[in-house]
């Protein structure tokens, strides 16, 4: 049995040809190309890529079980339909309707990315055996996907689980959505760089000395590790930004967990590399802080285990 996810995004196409066990035994990729074709002509370019997978493994399409499409946006998953996403040219897209038409698959489901990827790991990564979930993605920005009783909570219109824009600091620093002080603004890959830059701004003011100075000239530019590797090389400076970032991420993290007290939380994204660097003063701070503390049992945050293949992988057995 074999079923096909797609990871749909503004730059790139990826597709997964995945087996029951929920492994992937073929993978290839596409441009995307969002900014000169048109949703139809991506569609046919989605078809493609399954149908070039499938040839590679011998295996005829007519055989694939189900296709499922991770789309960033708004996704009708009840209907297949992207009903907004802003780096793609989808407004109220049927994309799961013109897949069918291009694959001949008539089984064909579509989620929103962040959603997809938290049912994958839900099924088959750090969640799998658990029917209460959460998944946080810690890159340019913050993603989440929430399962309640194993099933995507996406709200009555589909734009749930946006975990990123909580507030946590009520007239804070601006966020990409428009509003000021929003999780993501604090937590993101893009805010621990912003944080790094401040404080090598107020070393170079007060002459203080720190290595992330020799670290952004040998690199050309901070990243999201300057300061953990500066902490990691003993600098005072470096972990004031890493316990700065981590205390804001903690804050998030708790609010999520009073909300929905899951199983498991597990984080994802280029930050989810530090793993125990991060983890290891991220957990007590979430249990110290969280409602019921003591009293209740605590919920298993960790690092995601499926990487950039969650998303194929949860689109793949979407609708199971």
């Amino acid at each position: 049995m074999y079923r096909i996810g797609i990871d749909l995004g503004g730059t790139n196409i990826a597709a997964g040809l995945v087996n029951e066990n929920y492994e992937i035994v073929c993978k290839d990729s596409t441009p995307t190309e969002a900014h000169t074709r048109t949703g139809e002509e991506i569609a046919v370019a989605i078809a493609e890529l399954c149908k070039k997978i499938c040839a590679a493994k011998g295996v005829p399409l007519s055989d694939v079980e189900a296709i499922g499409v991770a789309s960033p946006g708004i996704v009708d998953h009840t209907n297949g339909v992207v009903e907004y996403s802003n780096n793609l040219p989808f407004r109220h897209f049927m994309i799961a309707e013109l897949l069918r038409k291009h694959t001949g698959v008539q089984n064909v489901h579509a989620e929103n990315d962040a959603n997809a990827a938290a049912w994958g790991e839900a099924v088959a990564g750090a969640a799998r055996g658990t029917t209460n979930s959460v998944m946080i993605t810690l890159g340019t920005g913050v993603g989440g996907g929430v399962i309640i009783d194993n099933k995507v909570m996406s709200g009555f219109n589909y734009a749930g689980g946006e975990l990123g824009h909580i507030v946590i600091e009520k007239d804070g620093a601006p966020c990409s959505c428009g509003r000021k002080g929003c999780w993501e603004a604090y937590s993101s890959a893009t805010a621990l760089i912003r944080m790094t830059k401040e404080k090598l701004e107020e070393c170079r003011a007060t002459g203080r000395k720190t290595v992330m100075e020799e670290m952004v000239a040998a690199k050309g530019k901070v990243s999201g590790r300057t300061a953990f590797d500066a902490m990691r090389a003993g600098d005072e400076a470096g972990r004031e930004v890493v316990d700065r970032y981590i205390s804001y991420l903690a804050t998030g993290l708790t609010d999520i967990v009073n909300i929905f007290q899951p199983e498991v939380l597990s984080i994802g994204g280029g930050l989810s590399g530090e793993r125990d660097t991060l983890l290891a003063p991220l957990v007590p701070l979430v249990n110290k802080e969280k409602y019921g503390s003591g009293t209740v049992p605590d919920t298993k945050i960790c690092i995601a285990e499926l990487g950039n293949d969650a998303g194929i992988i949860g689109a793949a057995f979407l609708g199971i």
